[in-house]
This record gives structure tokens, C-alpha cells and sequence, in this order.
């Protein structure tokens, strides 16, 4: 066994390889930019090196570096995590030269499942069913449209080499499908450097189901499904072990599938072999088809681990280390149900754009697992994703692994940025996920009332009122003393919602812990002795402040920030006339060019920011009249890029 291993990644992976080898009794080494020199996958680790500046192709990209930290902190293997290098065959190739152990599978076998139009004829080969598609070298555009032309619409274009959702475009008739093309090949080009793409049928109404298969080189075991429909951007959302309405037949047929791929390349170490299944009919064992091997540890690897009671990590590093398959396939068991909900840095309101800042407050709820990589305090980095934490839960049964989801994220408590926290728990309370009603096209169907910001209550803008006058604390023995009559003060606060919304309070301090607070024709009585009661019922208040900023957590809630009228009133919206970088990031293309007209929603740029290039569309019908930044530039948040003038004034 090893008595030391280096980490190749950041954030919630590094910190989950170092809780399981330091349960092994196994030293760690992290590795990190000069941005990440005080995060926490640093502090947990035994040692730490530094590789390089905070774009991840000078530091996390760069293997040479990583390989050269092994080496003089004297440690014995490299686990990838996941992204970054960890599907890098090159990359393995570089660690095993220099006698060291890659914990994870061969440069072949990455090699195989690495271009998917390439894994796809392995996979048919070996019996596995795949999605009629495309998979030649003709890449021209007239080849790739006869092609679509000839499955017929609609049609995936993917990245041959993608993965997360990049490189991949939706094509509903032939009209789109120019553009789409375009920008699926930049998007592969920037993010793989490899633009070729594939051409797959659009499953209408489809389940992603993946399964975990375990390889030792020789043979394979799977440690059942997981379904990963509920996407946005093509980005998972919310996982859950076992696949609901998952039948028996139907599981045996999808295992053994998953494990002839992982067995017909060789497969050591933890891998995922994803499966599309047509919904509409419900899963059979005729209904499913290869999409991609993932040849890596997955996200969402902890509801397997909630369900089968199987620490992957250790597996992982127990193969690497020359040790067999721990069980045979009929040891590994299934027990009760798990969710796993990705809480990310991003403004579910505005497609999910991910946004920067600073973690001002953070706490998580007790009873759940919570996977992270941040602490209060912790800045969110334009260079990394945006992900914040993993919040697992597990039941004996779906509806109770769902109930303690539900309640876990209504505990979690988060201030100082946008997240999709709220997103979550109405997507973990909808109908038709609450009874296993799961595609991947659930969010987009029901995004209004999924996406809606709800405004917050009179009782939390009442509770807000107090806090902001520093009465939501233990009282003086002199609050609200007054000669003749109890005392009424003014608040004015704005709710931080998409559209931010002035609210006035006015509080009544009767007594210590004694008020009444009247918010526009709601007038609420508030005691504070030390338990909360409003309007005479006992209520657990849960509220942060710092400065003039405050929020109330809980159903309700929101954020609050006292009004200053000069910063309101120089904080309007950015003008329809400009097109605005919405957040830190490369200005990758310029659409447009002064003169030209543009209408309302057209794509006018391209922002790489995140690890995802975004479009940014022009605000309203006009003429571009400046072009107020450069392609290749990189730009601030809330940099102008494009003005644009009225069609009769240009």
C-alpha cells in the first residue's frame, strides 16, 4: 500500500481523496495555483505545492509540474480527481515514466473511451447498444447536414471528445443547424482542443441512466445506476441512486452491459458507463443505448456510495495499489434510496450564467453529507467552477431520502452571492420529480415555475427591519424605554431579487424583545423572549448581518440591503444601449460590427468564463454603433462591450 499520494485537483474532490486516505492512514500532498494557496483542500492536506498562476493551464493543467511535486515530496501515486488531467492519457503516460502509479485506469483504455465516435464502434463491437448516429472523419459541414438530414430531426451535435455538456448543441431543423455547428466546434476547440464533432439522435423524451462499473484490468463489477436526467445546460443538477422506476430485468441488462464495455478495454479502477433510456415507455431492457464511458471518478459518485455502503476512493487506491476487486459482483448489495443536489455560484434567472464573489456566510445542515471545497469566507473564482458544495442525503426509501433532500437544503444557510439554493428545493418539491417523473427536459418544461423568484414575505421583511436596527439580538434592559410613548423608527430596505424592490417598515419597540413592525398594510407583533413568536406562533428565525446587508434564511426569506438613496439611484439597470460583460472572462468572438442591425435576443458575442463559453445577446432591436472592446480581450465584470443606437438615429 502506499504510504503517500499526491492530488491532482482542487476544491470538493481533493478534499474528498484526503478524508478517505487519511482514514487509510495514507500522507496527501495537495497541489495548488497561487489563487488557491489558502484554500481549504491546502489546509486539510499533509503537505502542499504550489505549480503555478490561477488560470488552470498554468498551474492545474500542467502535468510536468504536478509530476515534479510528486517526485520531491516523495510520493508514490497521483489521483486525478476528476476534470482537469484526470482523462488526460498523455498525462498517465508522463506519471508512469517517471515510476510513479496513476490511481485510475491505462492510457489505453482512457485512449478508447477518450473520442466518443471511436467508443461508440468499440462498444458495438463488444454487444453494447449504441444511439443511431454519426461517428466519420467527414467533418465538413455538408457531410455533418446530410448526415442529420438523413437520421432526422432533431440531432445532438457533440464534441467527439466533450464531456460536461461542451461542444453540445440541440438542432431542431435545418435552418439551426449552421450556427449550432459553429459554435459546437469553437466551444470543442477552446475546451478540448479537438473541434470534431458527432451527430446523434435526439431521444425525445429521455432518462439519463448511468451505471458504476469497477475494473481491476482483468475482470469488472457495476455497483448499480444512477439517474442523472435533471440537466440544465446539459449539466447535471440532481442525481439519485437507484433509477426510479427501475425494474429488475432491466437493471441486470444495463449491468452487464456497463461491465462487458469496462471489461472489452481493459478497464482498472472506477469508471461510468452513461446510458440513454426513452422514457416514454418506461425502462425496459430493450430501450437503452451507450452514450459515453466516463474514465474517471464521477460528481455524483456519492449516492453510490450512500446506496451500496462502498467508499470508491478506497477502491481506488486499493486497485492502484495492485490489490484485486475487493467483492464479487453477488457481495455488493443495494440498500434504500440517495440524492445528491450540486449547489452552485450562478443566477438560475439568467440561464444559469455563473457569477463571482465571496462566501460572506456559510453553514450546512447537520444530518446530510456535504461534500465541499469552500469555507465562509472563501471567494468563488472566475477561473474554476463555480460549484460550491454537494449536498447527499439517504433514505430507506425514495420519499424519505426526498423528505431529508428537501429539508437539508432549506437548512444549508448562504449569504454574500447568487446561487442556485432556491432553485434547488423547488425543484426537490416539484410534482413530477417528487413521483419519479424524470427526463432531461423536466426543468426546461416546467422552468417558469421553477425559475420564478418568488418576492419575500411581510414577515421577513419584518424580520429584516430588526435586524437592520440591531434588535434581533439579546436586548438591552433599556430597548424601546420611552417617556410617554412607545418609540416608531423607519426602515427602508431593497430585496436583492432579479429586480430589486424597496419595501418600508416601521418599528414599534414596546419593550426588550417587544415590537411591532408594520410593512406596508401588514402589521405583524414580534416577541423575542428568547424564542421567537409572530402573531402569537412560536417561529424559529434564522437571520445574518453584516454592515447594511441582511438575510433571512428559510422559506420566505430573501435578501435585504438597507437603502442608501445614492446607490440607488447610480445602481439603476445598465442601459438597454450596452451590452455588458455579465462576469470575469475572455471576450472570445464579436458577432457584429458597427452599422449592422441586430435584433432583440441575437447573438451579438461569446464569453468564455467558467469553463463555458456564454452568449450574449443584444437587448433590444438597434444598430451596433461602437464596438467598445476587442475579441481576445479579457474583460471585468460589467465591462461594456457593444452600444447599440436606435434604428432611427444611427
Amino acid at each position: 500500500m502506499f504510504e503517500k499520494i499526491l492530488i491532482a485537483n482542487r476544491g470538493e474532490i481533493a478534499c474528498r481523496v484526503i478524508r478517505t486516505a487519511r482514514a487509510m492512514g495514507i500522507g496527501t500532498v495537495a497541489v495548488h495555483s497561487e489563487a488557491d494557496a489558502g484554500a481549504l483542500h491546502v489546509e486539510l492536506a499533509d503537505e502542499a505545492v504550489e505549480i503555478g498562476p490561477a488560470p488552470p493551464a498554468e498551474s492545474y493543467l500542467r502535468g510536468e509540474r504536478i509530476i515534479e511535486a510528486a517526485l520531491a515530496t516523495g510520493a508514490q501515486a497521483i489521483h486525478p480527481g476528476y476534470g482537469f488531467l484526470s482523462e488526460n492519457a498523455d498525462f498517465v503516460e508522463a506519471v508512469e515514466a517517471a515510476g510513479l502509479v496513476f490511481i485510475g485506469p491505462s492510457a489505453e483504455a482512457i485512449r478508447a473511451m477518450g473520442l466518443k465516435d471511436a467508443a461508440k464502434a468499440t462498444m458495438a463491437a463488444a454487444g453494447v447498444p449504441v444511439v443511431p448516429g454519426y461517428h466519420g472523419a467527414d467533418q465538413s459541414p455538408e457531410r455533418l447536414l446530410a448526415e442529420a438530414e438523413a437520421i432526422g430531426w432533431p440531432v445532438l451535435i457533440k464534441a467527439v471528445a466533450g464531456g460536461g455538456g461542451k461542444g453540445m448543441r440541440l438542432v431542431r431543423g435545418p435552418g439551426e443547424f449552421a450556427a449550432a455547428l459553429a459554435s459546437a466546434k469553437a466551444e470543442a476547440r477552446g475546451a478540448f482542443g479537438n473541434d470534431a464533432v458527432l451527430i446523434e439522435k435526439f431521444i425525445a423524451c429521455p432518462r439519463h441512466v448511468e451505471v458504476q462499473i469497477f475494473g481491476d484490468g482483468r475482470r469488472a463489477v457495476h455497483l448499480y445506476e444512477r439517474d442523472c436526467s435533471l440537466q440544465r445546460r446539459h449539466q447535471k443538477v440532481i442525481e439519485e441512486a437507484p433509477a426510479p422506476g427501475m425494474n429488475e430485468e432491466t437493471r441486470a441488462a444495463m449491468g452487464a452491459a456497463a461491465v462487458r464495455a469496462a471489461e472489452a478495454i481493459g478497464y482498472a479502477g472506477a469508471g461510468t458507463v452513461e446510458f440513454i433510456a426513452d422514457g416514454a415507455r418506461g425502462l425496459r431492457p430493450d430501450g437503452f443505448w451507450f452514450m459515453e464511458m466516463n474514465t474517471r471518478l464521477q460528481v455524483e459518485h456519492p449516492v453510490t456510495e450512500a446506496v451500496t455502503g462502498i467508499d470508491l476512493v478506497e477502491w481506488q487506491i486499493r486497485v492502484a495499489a495492485g490489490e484485486p476487486l475487493p467483492l464479487e459482483q453477488h457481495e455488493i448489495g443495494l440498500e434504500g434510496h440517495a440524492f445528491e443536489a450540486r449547489l452552485y455560484a450562478e443566477d438560475p434567472g439568467r440561464g444559469f450564467l455563473p457569477v463571482t464573489g465571496r462566501l460572506e456566510h456559510l453553514r450546512f445542515p447537520q444530518g446530510a453529507r456535504v461534500d465541499t471545497g469552500v469555507r465562509a469566507g472563501d471567494a468563488i473564482s472566475p477561473h474554476y467552477d463555480p460549484m460550491i458544495a454537494k449536498i447527499i442525503t439517504h433514505g430507506p426509501t425514495r420519499e424519505v431520502a426526498l423528505a431529508r433532500l428537501r429539508a437539508a437544503l432549506s437548512e444549508t444557510e448562504l449569504a454574500g452571492m447568487r446561487t442556485n439554493l432556491d432553485f434547488l428545493a423547488r425543484l426537490a418539491a416539484h410534482e413530477d420529480f417528487a413521483e419519479g417523473r424524470v427526463d432531461t427536459g423536466l426543468i426546461e418544461r416546467a422552468g417558469g415555475n421553477l425559475l420564478a423568484e418568488l418576492p419575500p414575505t411581510s414577515e421577513a421583511v419584518a424580520l429584516a427591519a430588526l435586524a437592520a436596527m440591531g434588535l434581533d439580538g439579546r436586548g438591552h434592559p433599556q430597548e424601546g424605554f420611552a417617556l410617554w410613548q412607545p418609540l416608531t423608527h423607519g426602515v427602508e430596505l431593497i430585496a436583492e431579487t432579479e429586480e430589486p424592490e424597496a419595501f418600508d417598515a416601521r418599528v414599534t419597540v414596546h419593550a426588550p424583545g417587544r415590537f411591532s413592525v408594520a410593512v406596508g398594510d401588514e402589521r405583524h407583533e414580534i416577541t423575542r423572549d428568547p424564542v421567537w413568536r409572530i402573531d402569537g406562533v412560536r417561529r424559529r428565525v434564522r437571520l445574518w448581518r453584516q454592515g447594511g446587508r441582511i438575510v433571512v434564511f428559510g422559506k420566505g426569506g430573501g435578501s435585504f440591503r438597507l437603502n442608501d438613496p445614492l446607490e440607488w439611484a447610480a445602481g439603476a439597470e445598465v442601459s438597454a444601449d450596452v451590452v455588458v460583460a455579465p462576469m470575469p472572462g475572455l471576450l472570445r468572438e464579436l458577432d457584429v460590427a458597427p452599422g449592422e442591425r441586430v435584433r432583440k435576443g441575437e447573438r451579438v458575442a461569446v464569453l468564455e468564463a467558467m469553463k463555458m463559453e456564454h452568449g450574449l445577446a443584444a437587448p433590444r432591436d438597434g444598430i451596433v454603433a461602437e464596438i467598445l472592446a476587442e475579441a481576445g480581450a479579457q474583460v471585468e465584470a460589467g465591462a461594456p462591450l457593444i452600444r447599440l443606437a436606435e434604428e432611427d438615429k444611427a
